[in-house]
């Protein structure tokens, strides 16, 4: 693809010959961490104490073994597709343009409920700390602020986003894992199971949230267009975020269990009570150190989804306008534009009350958002099969998938298992939002068929 001019545009370049090749191993790395480390650590150990009781740690365990297998299968196809757009640009490649444009209207309707709700609970998490954000006016004002904030960061280019996530990540991970390696020291081992599992429903309710928390990588890996060595960089730092983190997840559901006891599932923050039962100054230092997550989620939400509004603008399923690259800075300003401001709408409407206007749409696109999640990965796993199938390659040696077609097939069995936990309510608001996606595909191809791929 060639660079181009737009007509009438202000310095603007199309297309991903545009967008410069600045991120490595590390930094990709620490944006897959970042995402995944958001907001819901914060507030599982809690919710799953509830559900599975002493043998919680189990369900991240069995979370770990579903989400692994669909970590490889995102290193392989990863490693094959140097395009911007992960798991669209992934099921594009793959199974043609209607597969893609589902698989990323999913995630962007996702993401932008994640965003809404991360940056609603970050506003509560400040209120905590400052009683002056407890009036829901000083939160909205902060939730815009956030906002611009975050804007700003991406909107001057990709090299400052990815520092500004590693730092994020540096600080938010370091009192995870100081947790966790002082907190192993002080775990009455009495309240740990590992067999006592309540029930095969409660384990399946309770590896719904386990998804959701392990999630994120999908959204870290859009940017493909800007990573440097993509075959190489890609299976890297998925399988090695991946990896990381199931061992932070399981370490710090063992140190708040082992802490706090039977309590734990009476916690509203988990994480600030063990710290802050363990040492005075703890309890501040992590829900400062949640703010900072949440803040970091919210950073690497809007670097990688504003990547997929751009991939699909520069496909034709948005205006062109997406699609199109500042030559300042080598940024798709628009749909960074774009996808903040319809997050912070959605998050303004939830801290201030307007379900009225809102008429459930936020709450349906957080009953749509884990399973579409789920939906994806089915789609990418898929791919990855089919793509190393066919030996399907950009640049550079792809990542090779032991096994064939065995590790596909576990994660789609697993990520099948888990969708048939889903409620009729929640199969409901997924089956209305892919009608609905279909009607726009469909639409769109009679209207413009020539300028969609």
């Amino acid at each position: 693809m060639t660079d181009q001019r737009p007509a009438g545009g202000i310095g603007a370049l199309q297309g991903d010959a545009a967008l410069v090749r600045a991120v490595g191993s590390m930094a990709l790395t620490a944006a897959v961490i970042n995402i995944i480390v958001g907001a819901g650590i914060f507030k599982m150990p809690a919710t799953l104490s509830a559900q599975m009781g002493a043998a919680a740690p189990l369900a991240l365990i069995a979370g770990a073994l579903a989400i692994l297998p669909v970590a490889l299968c995102f290193a392989a196809v990863g490693s094959r597709a140097a395009a911007t757009g992960g798991p669209y640009t992934y099921a594009s490649a793959v199974f043609g343009p209607f597969a893609g444009f589902i698989a990323g209207a999913l995630m962007w309707i996702s993401n932008v409920a994640s965003s809404a709700g991360v940056s609603a609970a970050l506003s509560v998490q400040v209120a905590g700390l400052f009683s002056a954000f407890a009036e829901p006016g000083m939160r909205a004002g902060l939730i815009v602020a956030v906002y611009l904030a975050v804007f700003l960061l991406n909107a001057y280019g990709v090299k400052l986003g990815a520092r500004a996530i590693a730092v994020l990540a540096t600080l938010k991970l370091t009192p995870l894992f100081l947790l966790t390696g002082v907190g192993l020291f002080f775990v009455d081992w009495n309240y740990i199971s590992w067999t006592d599992v309540p029930s095969w429903s409660v384990m399946g309710t309770s590896m719904v949230l386990v998804m959701f928390a392990y999630s994120g990588m999908e959204t870290a890996l859009i940017p493909s267009g800007e990573v440097r060595d993509v075959s190489k960089s890609v299976p890297r730092a998925t399988i090695a975020a991946i990896l990381l983190v199931v061992l932070l997840y399981l370490g710090l559901q063992v140190v708040t269990q082992g802490v706090l006891g039977p309590a734990l599932g009476q916690s509203g923050v988990p994480l600030a009570d063990t710290a802050g039962a363990l040492w005075s100054s703890g309890r501040t230092v992590l829900l400062l150190t949640a703010c900072v997550s949440m803040l970091g989620f919210l950073m690497g939400n809007l670097l990688g989804t504003s990547r997929l509004v751009f991939a699909l603008g520069r496909d034709g399923y948005l205006p062109s306008a997406f699609g199109r690259v500042t030559a300042t800075h080598r940024v798709p300003l628009l749909a960074i534009t774009a996808h903040a401001v319809l997050a912070c709408v959605l998050a303004l409407a939830s801290v201030l009350d307007a379900s009225e206007w809102v008429a459930g749409g936020f709450d349906t696109l957080v009953l749509i958002s884990g399973g579409g999640n789920c939906l994806v990965y089915i789609t990418v796993c898929l791919a990855a099969w089919r793509a190393q199938r066919i030996d399907l390659r950009e640049r550079g040696e792809p990542f090779v998938m032991p096994g064939g077609a065995a590790i596909p097939l576990i994660s789609v069995v697993a990520m099948v298992a888990i969708v048939a936990t889903l409620t009729a309510k929640e199969w409901l608001a997924l089956g209305g939002a892919l009608a609905a996606l279909i009607a726009v595909y469909a639409t769109l191809r009679v209207m413009r068929p020539r300028k969609l791929p």
